[in-house]
């Protein structure tokens, strides 16, 4: 293996020496080093174009300046990084770039989190050599449904063409015009539709691509970024969630290779947080009282369910479980039902669209837990599926139901199948079909809300984090650690001031009735329950929230799931 040595500080000129693989360029040997090498047109998840020359760097030994992002290294090679002639020919290149961009910072999306104000600031000459007039090109163009292209911004690195063309598999975007006109257009007839576009806003070095959505709705530091995972499908792509007064503002894709490498799909990034910030957001428990829904406290609500279903024998009572829910709801919930309530029928609704899938990250599960709610259990041991729990309530065998996070009546005959039922209980975020058909109905939390886990469809259990407030967090002290989740340092709630909503997590309602019911069900936190779970489960064995860390781990499978795949 190479060994190259890497000199950050030119008054130390000893630097870093690291063993790299054969073919390994310079830049991502820097990294490797512990060196950031300033760069806009490369990314390590695109092919190398070279077109920006920030990354310019001295080699000893060869004659020029060369670009660290398409240099490969040799064993021996002596990298310097800001030596005196890299540090010059970095000012050249901003100086370069700054001639026609405009000065939209005040008014820019990416302001803030723009590595051209970050670079300027920090490798810029500080003045300009140029006094004409700048170039005027277009502003404010719609590429697509989702994305807004300003073309005086755009300092061409091509990472949205290489992006279109390499990864989303569409060539749909190129250079047009030449010499200082040049700018980015989609070829005649096409549009940016395809579903991953939204992936060039996060690309784009600078602000010319925006989000058509977030445009100046908050600025970067006025937000918190949370890690979390999308719900969308069953892949479970790893993001951030960027919050303002307590509400979400936009998801972005975060790093993870084992799972969506550096991208997401534009579906989930648009759509899978809008049951958080929905209008119809239950915010109290509510009993129905002379065929009415109304709102009551926690505690009578907890025991009106609980009386509600001591009359019933076990083979009366089924509890459907959830997909959309973490592992540790999924948990609490089989125990709920075999140990308090004893009964065997326990099942989950599937969500899976036929065809709207592809061979990239996009699967036809529209369920993020789908094999967590397998592996904790809410599948019935006698062979009693959701179907037959449905056909149970129709012929009368089943007076009782309880429904969590998931909205069960899909069709008219399904909802007058649940109103024969004499109890029914339901947790969910949002009003729906089935809770207007409730008796009783918890207000639970959303995935933005709670510390839960997820189980994609490879296996991976991945750890989420709560990135919006609740009065549960503060009806708990010490529960939350929430300062931490902040990207930027400061306090979480200083820029979330918006109201907190009255939710508790699905496990901790599920452990409140059962314990009235005089099981043995009190956890402190998602976290306890997670450990009994890798306690309890032979797949989740060793597994803590600790391990799983920011990139998930893969569950232990049996011999025979071993042989099926």
């Amino acid at each position: 293996m190479p060994k190259v040595t890497i000199v950050d500080d030119p008054a130390n000129g000893e630097g870093k020496s690291v063993e790299v693989e054969n073919g390994t360029t310079v830049i991502r040997a820097a990294a490797q080093a512990g060196v950031e090498v300033p760069h806009f047109c490369w990314h390590p998840g695109l092919s190398v174009a070279g077109n920006c020359r920030m990354c310019l760097v001295e080699i000893e030994k060869m004659p020029k300046l060369a670009i660290a992002c398409a240099t490969q290294v040799s064993d021996g090679m002596v990298v310097h990084v800001n030596s005196p002639k890299a540090v010059e020919a970095r000012k050249a290149v901003l100086e370069f770039i700054l001639i026609n961009h405009p000065l939209d910072c005040p008014i820019c999306d990416e302001a803030g989190e723009c590595n051209l104000q970050d670079y300027t600031y920090s490798h810029g000459p500080g003045h300009s050599a140029f006094e004409e007039a700048k170039n005027k090109k277009p502003k404010r163009v719609p590429l697509g449904p989702n994305v807004v292209y300003d073309a005086e911004r755009c300092i061409l690195c091509s990472r949205c063409i290489r992006f279109m063309d390499e990864i989303a598999k569409e060539p749909t975007l190129t250079f047009v015009e030449r010499g200082d006109r040049v700018f980015i257009d989609t070829f005649p007839g096409k549009g940016l539709t395809n579903p991953y576009s939204m992936n060039v806003i996060d690309l784009c070095p600078v602000g010319a691509l925006t989000n058509r959505e977030y445009r100046f709705k908050a600025r970067v530091w006025e937000t918190s970024s949370t890690e979390g995972i999308c719900t969308g499908c069953a892949r479970g792509c790893d993001i951030n969630i960027w919050v303002r007064n307590n509400e979400i503002l936009r998801l972005t894709p975060r790093h993870n290779p084992e799972v969506n490498y550096y991208w997401i799909c534009d579906e989930g990034r648009l759509n899978s947080f809008r049951h958080v910030n929905s209008k119809e957001r239950l915010n109290s428990p509510m009993i129905r009282k002379d065929g009415v829904l109304q709102e009551v406290g926690w505690d009578e609500a907890l025991a009106h369910a609980a009386d509600a279903l001591k009359p019933f024998a076990k083979d009366e009572v089924a509890v459907l479980g959830s997909a959309y829910s973490s592992v540790e709801d999924n948990y609490v919930l089989q125990k709920f039902a075999r140990q308090v309530l004893g009964t065997a029928n326990i099942d989950f609704l599937r969500h899976e669209t036929e065809g709207n899938q592809d061979g990239f990250l996009i699967r036809a599960d529209k369920t993020p837990n789908a094999y967590g709610a397998r592996e904790a259990g809410v599948v019935s041991t006698k062979g009693v599926d959701a179907n037959r729990i449905f056909d149970l309530i129709s012929s009368g065998k089943i007076k009782a139901l309880y429904v969590m996070d998931d909205d069960v009546v899909t069709t008219k005959e399904r909802e007058e199948l649940l109103a024969k039922l004499d109890v029914l209980i339901v947790n969910h975020w949002v009003r729906t079909r089935t809770t207007e058909l409730a008796d009783v109905v918890f207000p639970s939390a959303t995935f933005a809300e709670k510390f839960g886990t997820y189980v994609n469809f490879l296996g991976r259990v991945q750890l989420s984090r709560p990135a919006v407030s609740t009065q549960e967090q503060e009806r708990v002290p010490g529960r939350f650690n929430m300062s931490r989740l902040d990207k930027f340092g400061s306090p979480f709630d200083k820029w979330n001031k918006g109201p907190r909503r009255n939710v508790r997590s699905s496990w901790e309602i599920v452990s409140a009735i059962g314990s009235l019911l005089g099981g043995k069900m009190r956890y402190q936190s998602a976290q306890k329950v997670f450990d009994e779970v890798a306690q309890s489960i032979p797949s989740f064995k060793g597994l803590s929230y600790a391990r799983i860390g920011d990139r998930g781990a893969l569950l232990k499978k049996s011999k025979e799931e071993a042989l099926v795949r």
